[in-house]
């Protein structure tokens, strides 16, 4: 199954994959409108640590931690994508203090948000798209 993969020695950290995760779960069709005076909250995040730029994003474990630690079946896995049904989730976080990456995280919702591999786009997804180093990949190893 093809995953994301992230090369940090190619990571500017410059945060745009944060902005087009923003985008594309936005449901909006134009960036600027989307995005413009909102505090952005994207399913993908940079870190750095000793001058090092890394992403955190969900990693779509085979033997899913988060999955197995929900309590109502909010989260399940779907041909080795972890999604959510966000009409299930009660915001209890158990998830999040189940994964092992720090990568669940609340949404402003109140419930969960975590990566999906951009599943309802199709192809790739928008932080390995709009990454300007090629930084983000997508790709089966």
């Amino acid at each position: 199954m093809k995953r994301i993969y992230v090369n940090e020695k190619w990571c500017l950290g410059c945060h745009l994959c944060e902005y087009y995760c923003a985008f594309a779960n936005s449901g909006k069709d134009d960036m600027v409108k989307a995005l413009k005076n909102i505090t952005i909250h994207p399913r993908i995040r940079i870190e750095e640590k000793n001058a090092v730029s890394f992403a955190v994003s969900c990693r779509h474990c085979t033997e899913p931690l988060c999955v197995k630690s929900c309590i109502t079946g909010a989260l399940k896995a779907v041909d080795g994508v972890i999604e959510i049904d966000q009409g299930k989730c009660v915001g209890c976080y158990t998830c999040i203090l189940a994964c092992p990456y720090g990568a669940v995280s609340p949404s402003p919702d109140g419930v969960i948000q975590k990566c999906e591999l951009c599943v309802q786009r199709g192809g790739s997804p928008a932080c390995v798209t709009g990454c300007p180093n090629q930084a983000i990949v997508f790709e089966e190893r």
